[in-house]
């Protein structure tokens, strides 16, 4: 069984080092980079309301460093958002936060849904006003369900998502990998819905049987869009995640490889 970690080089460690211990063949093929937006006009007025927030949702370590680098640049100190609530995607978001001396929110699960099942969540119905530090293109399903509440967002696009440059050529050699070995199974980890749209852009350009291949998706959402492009394409199998712990992975791998 072939294991295709394609999370960012910079997280993709953990969780490669614990399925090659459990004996697996994982493949680091990263679907991400993300980079900073620049300081412009736009995010120096979106600061200059960001006191009058009640909460802010950080939805990755990325949008933390970013977010944080602009505080500064715009005069804020963390002083002068003491009232405001902090919402963590996940863990890593919230330990990177807690390096800043900011206790935040983290949902069980790690998608906006689960952001929005947060207690805090169902008990503010009269909430004014909520910024989101993220990157482009994420997280609009929960921002659109916040503004069908009347809630106003402060929209902090921080980062920009791209495929990595070298991941095309990893791809290529890993399909020529594939056709050699033959292996009977696949798993494909996709994080996020850009991941999976840059894994169907380089499964044309570098043409791989999805017959055999097994994609571990995070979240209900994510779950439904790659489940739904099976009537389109090639006949795959999909699972879903609840987090994206290295043992949650190991366990639904191994269960995998019992039943192949």
């Amino acid at each position: 069984m072939w294991f295709i970690n394609t999370r960012p080089q910079d997280r993709a460690d953990p969780l490669t080092t614990a399925l090659t211990a459990a004996g697996f063949q994982v493949q680091n093929l990263p679907l991400l980079q993300l980079s900073a937006c620049p300081w412009d006009s736009t995010l120096v007025e979106l600061y200059r309301q960001l006191p009058d927030a009640e909460m802010i949702v950080v939805v990755s370590p990325m949008a933390v460093q970013v977010g944080m680098q602009y505080l500064h640049n715009a005069g804020i100190n963390l002083a002068q958002l003491a009232a405001i609530q902090w919402i963590a995607v996940g863990k890593t978001t919230a330990q990177t936060l807690a390096e800043y001396g900011i206790s935040s929110h983290v949902p069980e699960v790690e998608t906006s849904e689960g952001m929005l099942n947060l207690p805090l969540f169902q008990a503010s119905r009269r909430l004014r006003k909520v910024a989101f530090w993220r990157g482009a293109g994420g997280r609009q399903f929960m921002m659109d369900q916040l503004q069908q509440r009347g809630v106003q967002i402060l929209n902090f696009v921080l980062y920009q998502r791209g495929c990595p440059p070298e991941t095309p050529a990893l791809f290529a050699e890993w399909v020529d990998n594939l056709e050699q070995q033959q292996a009977s199974t696949v798993c494909v980890l996709i994080t996020s819905e850009a991941s999976w749209l840059n894994w169907l852009s380089l499964s044309q350009q570098y043409p791989v049987n999805l017959t055999n291949c097994h994609f571990l998706v995070l979240g209900q959402r994510l779950f439904d869009l790659v489940e739904g492009c099976t009537v389109q394409s090639s006949p795959f199998k999909v699972s879903q995640l609840a987090d994206l712990e290295p043992e949650t992975i190991l366990q639904l791998v191994a269960s995998l490889q019992g039943e192949s």
